[in-house]
């Protein structure tokens, strides 16, 4: 249990089904998730506090905080493509940097690295991150988004659907950390709140 092969986490979005209604659509997401972190036998939940799971705490739906259609571009000046990325529990994973994303939030200019770790299923792209609600509002050693490429290449870079990790939940589980040069210094109020 310790050494999950993807992300610690089993999370996906089928994005060719979305409705009109995008918030609708970011709600029926959250309502799978709680209902498989409840009921599915690979939940990180331990079994004894399953009962009392009531749901997941999330930020309102915040369209603003979605990015979409950006392309991947070059990793900042003096990046190494390879990363060793440390792991909750003190483990190194090992992947490469993709990568990076470039967008605004509250008039700031911010930008994230793109991995892709060594066992990482097919063209997906990993994007651990920490922000400044870390602590206090959400998971203290950041949060995740996992991106599979649009038909045009293109990425959508989706806040509101930010999780945390499974060792928020038991530190049975290794985790990867966000690499301190994806810590922003604004505030993402979007996707998973603490647990």
């Amino acid at each position: 249990m310790s050494d999950h092969p993807h992300h610690d986490h089993h999370h996906t979005h089928d994005d060719q089904a979305q409705p009109a209604d995008y918030r609708t659509w970011v709600k029926s997401q959250r309502l799978s998730k709680d209902s498989y972190l409840k009921r599915s036998p690979q939940s990180p939940i331990p079994d004894a506090e399953r009962a009392a799971f009531g749901g997941l705490h999330y930020y309102p739906v915040d369209p603003a905080l979605r990015f979409e259609y950006l392309r991947l571009g070059p990793l900042p000046e003096g990046s190494e493509e390879e990363i060793h990325v440390q792991t909750s529990d003190g483990r190194v994973r090992h992947g490469r940097r993709a990568g990076a994303f470039d967008f605004t939030v509250a008039g700031v200019g911010c930008q994230l690295v793109a991995l892709q770790l060594v066992d990482s299923a097919g063209d997906e792209l990993f994007v651990p991150f920490r922000d400044a609600t870390n602590g206090d509002e959400t998971y203290e050693a950041g949060r995740y988004l996992d991106l599979a490429p649009q038909d045009d290449g293109t990425y959508d870079l989706d806040f509101n659907l930010a999780y945390a990790p499974f060792c928020a939940y038991s530190p049975d589980y290794s985790c990867p950390l966000p690499p301190r040069e994806n810590w922003l210094s604004v505030r993402i109020a979007a996707g998973e709140r603490n647990p």
